[in-house]
């Protein structure tokens, strides 16, 4: 089936789905806002633009979060001993972390780029820029994020929106020609593996209620499996397992900091750990950014 035909089928999809036409959400508004951006740093340094534009998704939370609105900085570039600009403090790996600023959002894309020219990430230019779940998974073995899911992530967001269409001339044509589209895993969720632990990443408006219906489990047993006391909506992107967690954190992690907009919840969630294993480490520990929790 050619890419063209899937994008149609894929738009009749949509259309029965919400009646008609696409619900903007944040995700979708800022996909149009940058992809252009993002094509244009494609083209200048071979940089998929799907990756770019998953990313910059996935680490400004479509541009709301506050390095981007008060740093124009979409990829969580940290400072580094070379940076001479502007800086931001925010908790992310560590408390307080230094956190480059930029004048506009464009000039954010432009240093992302170059940010990945760098020698440490030189491989990743090796692999095919249509693969775009390579380059997911490259980037984290490279060590652009401490996340252990961070390919996950970004491959379920380049899938959710159909980013890859941004990556060739014919996936681009296809889109002038049939309108942005999410692709037929729009009311899907794929189910992966972490730490040897059966999951899905949540997308936005995702509830647990959504998605056992969907999965068809037992919706009381999804949020005990996932320390879930209350239906409601799930943070995009974040793991939704579909058996219990574990007791410990991966080999190699002892300690995580509570970022910006997370919980203890969210950190036992992104290493697969039980809630209350982590709590059992960290008895005091609040919902606060900068606390470090130990893991082990």
């Amino acid at each position: 089936m050619n890419l063209l035909k899937v994008t149609l089928i894929s738009s009749v999809i949509l259309s029965v789905a919400t009646g008609g036409s696409a619900k903007e959400d944040p995700y979708q508004k800022y996909i149009d806002t940058y992809s252009a951006m993002a094509i244009e740093q494609q083209n200048a340094h071979g940089i998929p633009a799907s990756i770019t534009l998953a990313q910059g998704l996935l680490e400004s939370a479509a541009g709301r979060s506050t390095l981007a609105t008060k740093g124009n900085n979409h990829f969580g570039i940290k400072c580094h001993s070379e940076w001479e600009g502007d800086t931001l403090l925010r908790n992310d790996d560590a408390a307080n972390e230094c956190f480059r600023v930029y004048a506009t959002a464009a000039e954010s894309f432009d240093d992302h780029s170059r940010f990945l020219l760098r020698k440490r990430y030189s491989r990743l230019f090796d692999l095919d820029p249509s693969d775009y779940a390579a380059w997911a998974k490259g980037l984290r073995s490279c060590g652009y994020a401490t996340d252990p899911n961070y390919a996950t992530r970004l491959i379920t967001i380049i899938e959710r929106y159909s980013l890859y269409l941004y990556d060739s001339e014919a996936g681009r044509r296809a889109e002038e020609g049939a309108g942005f589209i999410h692709s037929m895993l729009l009311a899907t969720h794929p189910v992966r593996r972490s730490r040897g632990l059966h999951c899905v990443i949540a997308a936005p408006g995702d509830t647990y209620a959504s998605i056992a219906k969907e999965l068809g489990i037992d919706k009381k047993k999804l949020m005990k499996y996932n320390d879930a006391e209350k239906d409601g909506e799930i943070k995009p992107w974040e793991e939704v397992y579909l058996e219990e967690k574990r007791t410990e954190a991966p080999e190699g992690i002892s300690r995580a900091v509570i970022g910006d907009g997370e919980s203890v919840h969210s950190i036992a969630q992104r290493y697969g750990m039980k809630l209350a294993a982590v709590m059992a480490l960290n008895p005091k520990a609040k919902d606060r950014p900068g606390t470090t929790l130990r893991l082990r």
